[in-house]
């Protein structure tokens, strides 16, 4: 028979068991129905924390990374002991100063249990090599209300020796709260419990309301547009500058009677009128009729004007007559009659007549060769463009 401790007594193993190499830790308990209590193991360095977090044993995590600590698993009773935990004290680290065996409820705060509903707990240490009980732990029946966790009792190094401690601490936490407090990193689904709360906004103040998400006007008809995240490979793209706004019109300034338009191209005949919208042919007064575009009421004229346009009788240079009209001044043929002077019938021309001939002959002559020699009139229709 071991020796029965009470909560904080400790016992030396090495002494009860001279040789000792290795112990099983036996915890058992009887829980009410649905109460499902688990068992783990903390291997320590001299400041209390864990070597790392592969050395906290415990359901999801069975066996140390060396070896010298393995739980057994949960299975039928053995000799009173619901789960058992087995420590190697020849293969343990050197930096391991002690052991520590707690007991946690599995999903305690979802399913609303406390060790309040367990009873009759214990941990024992038994000589693994004979099976011999070392020393033995009875938790008090009573005490217990809220804790969801508890630590039986903990294996530590004194000197050469091993002793073991009863402890019979109890956290409201859980196992998460006891693997918190001796240092171990564990994620949060690895271990039971409610779901975290949200993480607090920064800046925002405890207990303070939100402010209300700003109202749009979009069309409730209308699907929102798809959020495209940015791509942090991309380069970022600056913002375009805002375009600067157009000036506002000079109230005092007189209404231009022109069209105005999108056309880069202002009237052929005064860039002033403004855009040139339409397209007309121009027949000037030397040239051949081509294509122009002009305003709308330059197109009108040009429509509604005998050819030439816009170019008044220039003095000093002979003007078209249109067709039909005798022109003052020149003989003209009538009929099939031959107008050279001959010795038979037909019209007769006197001397007068054929000297005045010659030279109104020659000035026409003078002026066509000045005209070809300047092909264009003193009044100058305007060609202008914008590029």
């Amino acid at each position: 028979m071991g020796v029965s401790l009470t909560k904080g007594g400790n016992v030396s193993l090495s002494k009860q068991a001279p040789g000792l190499t290795a112990v099983t830790v036996g915890l058992g308990w009887q829980a009410n129905a649905g109460c499902e209590p688990d068992g783990s193991a903390l291997l320590c360095d001299r400041t209390g924390k864990v070597l790392s977090d592969e050395h906290f044993v415990f359901f999801n995590n069975l066996t140390s990374p060396d070896g010298s600590v393995r739980h057994c698993g949960s299975g039928a009773p053995v000799d009173g002991d619901d789960q058992r935990i087995e420590v190697d004290l020849t293969r343990l680290p050197d930096a391991v100063e002690k052991i520590v065996f707690p007991v946690s409820l599995y999903e305690a705060a979802s399913r609303g249990q406390s060790f309040a509903q367990v009873r009759r707990a214990h941990i024992r240490v038994l000589d693994q090599e004979g099976g011999t009980e070392l020393a033995r732990y009875d938790l008090a029946p009573g005490g217990l209300s809220a804790e969801t966790a508890l630590v039986f009792g903990e294996l530590y190094r004194h000197g050469a020796e091993w002793k073991f401690r009863a402890v019979g601490q109890g956290y409201a936490s859980g196992l998460a709260g006891i693997a918190a407090d001796y240092g171990v990193a564990v994620p949060e689904d690895a271990l039971p419990g409610p779901a975290p709360a949200p993480a607090a906004v920064p800046g925002a103040h405890a207990g303070a309301p939100m402010p209300p998400a700003p109202q749009t006007s979009a069309d409730p008809y209308q699907p929102p547009a798809p959020q495209t995240p940015a791509d942090p490979y991309q380069p970022s793209v600056p913002p375009s500058p805002p375009a600067a706004a157009a000036p506002a019109p000079d109230p005092a300034a007189p209404a231009s009677p022109y069209t105005t338009g999108s056309s880069s191209v202002t009237c052929f005949f005064d860039p002033h009128h403004g855009p040139g919208m339409t397209t007309v042919t121009w027949s000037p007064q030397w040239g051949v009729p081509r294509p122009v575009q002009t305003c709308a009421a330059c197109a009108q004229r040009v429509q509604t004007t005998v050819p030439p346009f816009y170019t008044p009788p220039q003095q000093g240079y002979p003007q078209p007559v249109p067709q039909g009209y005798p022109q003052q001044g020149y003989p003209q043929p009538y009929g099939d009659h031959d107008h050279h002077h001959h010795d038979g019938g037909g019209r007769r021309f006197g001397a007068g007549a054929l000297i005045g001939a010659g030279a109104a002959g020659l000035i026409g002559g003078a002026l066509l060769n000045e005209a070809f020699d300047d092909d264009e009139p003193d009044v100058v229709v305007n060609n202008f463009y914008e590029d």
